[in-house]
């Protein structure tokens, strides 16, 4: 019955909380990052303005020496961390010794990693991995290799996005194909050991260990490495079809959401620590209208982004029909809601938020490359567009 109106309502109760063994795993992994990626690991990554050399975890068979301006490598203590834990093989069965959890925790997962802003590469990994996991790639000779090392950790996976398929050309060859073309920066692909390739329309798989490696870039986000991936008549599997690349792309839009998530929930609480301390004309900036207004409304923002990440990942563990709208719908609100988040957090910080001792702009410049990945929130937007209207072409109609 509803309080108001008295009317029965015929649905099934719906659980908008994590369940207690979620909320153990979220509490279990904030402990250890707090432990292994902290700030001071954090501050050891992003150095002191200027990253000459590589760091421990770097992929060996790069191409050339990396520029001496471009962050590279990974946090070695977090990844091993993670992967002790068993956070890679987070979705793989138990009987292939993985813990047999889905969506919902791995957003957990990136929401806390995206608070501390941990330089390894779990999502692009993890991504790789549920791509090599797919009934497709399962079936193929040589993919169960790459999902034994990529859920131990010993190699690690990147997922490079071309949205514009004439970027990239493939020829068959036998049971394999051949790619060519240029892809744009992708995540860890320097340190990767396979390249997962999404398309609108299939999904391959890189042996970049074999193939080479490309050279770390230049990046204003000093927590992770960039690096373009260039392929001339490269082998590869196609380890999916158009329905796995949109499944691909479901997942990775509400990963990076979620990271975005941990990001703009930690940036508002910066703002709100700051307001507290922060005294101006003999009271704290807090206590100012327009202060109060701002942070109310990233409160605002954030919890909305908690809204749709958490959908997003419910609709994608449990494959339910409105998957690939709860993605885009979390990837779009969240990219334009963390871009809000952090100008916001600048305005509260003022010119302490602009020097290089404070953590406020490298959560700002993390948050500048994910509100692109995997599409920006005017390509998810039109995704929705689309997927509406096919729905209503359909009959289907769109409630």
């Amino acid at each position: 019955m509803t309080p108001v109106s008295g009317n029965p309502i015929d649905c099934a109760a719906v659980d908008f909380d994590l369940s207690s063994d979620q909320e153990a795993l979220r509490d279990a992994a904030a402990t250890l990052l707090d432990r292994v990626a902290g700030h001071d690991a954090l501050r050891a990554r992003v150095g002191d303005g200027v990253v000459v050399g590589t760091l421990p975890g770097a992929g060996e068979g790069a191409a050339e020496a990396p520029t001496a301006d471009a962050p590279t490598g990974f946090d070695q203590a977090a990844w091993s961390a993670m992967a002790d834990q068993g956070w890679l093989a987070l979705e793989l069965p138990e009987d292939e010794g993985g813990l047999g959890l889905g969506m919902v925790e791995a957003a957990a997962l990136c929401e806390q990693i995206g608070r501390r802003l941990v330089a390894a590469p779990f999502v692009s990994t993890l991504l790789a991995l549920g791509a090599l996991s797919h009934p497709e790639a399962r079936a193929m000779e040589g993919t169960a290799a790459w999902r034994q090392s990529l859920s131990e950790g010993a190699a690690v996976g990147c997922v490079a996005f071309v949205p514009d398929i004439d970027r990239l050309t493939v020829t068959p060859a036998g049971p394999d194909c051949l790619l060519s073309g240029h892809v744009a920066p992708t995540l860890f692909a320097p340190s990767s050991d396979v390249a997962v390739v999404l398309t609108s329309e299939a999904v391959y798989a890189v042996d970049l260990a074999a193939h080479g490696r490309p050279v770390a870039l230049p990046a204003m986000d000093r927590t992770r490495e960039l690096g373009a991936l260039a392929f001339e008549r490269t082998p590869a599997l196609r380890i999916g079809d158009q329905a796995a690349a949109a499944l691909l792309l479901d997942r990775a839009a509400t990963a990076v959401a979620a990271e975005m998530l941990g990001s703009a929930d930690r940036v508002l609480a910066l703002a709100v620590d700051y307001a507290k301390d922060r005294v101006q004309f003999g009271k704290p900036i807090g206590s100012f209208q327009a202060v109060k207004h701002m942070l109310a409304d990233a409160l605002v923002d954030v919890e909305g982004m908690r809204s749709t990440v958490y959908y997003a990942a419910w609709c994608a563990a449990t494959d339910d029909r409105e998957r690939s709208l709860a993605a885009s719908m979390a990837k779009s609100w969240c990219s334009d809601a963390s871009r809000r988040v952090m100008a916001a957090g600048l305005q509260v910080h003022g010119g302490i938020g602009f020097t290089w001792e404070h953590d406020m702009h490298l959560f700002v410049k993390r948050a500048q490359l994910d509100q692109v990945s995997f599409g920006d929130a005017a390509f998810h937007r039109d995704r929705i567009a689309g997927l509406l209207h096919d729905r209503v072409a359909s009959g289907q109609g769109i409630a």
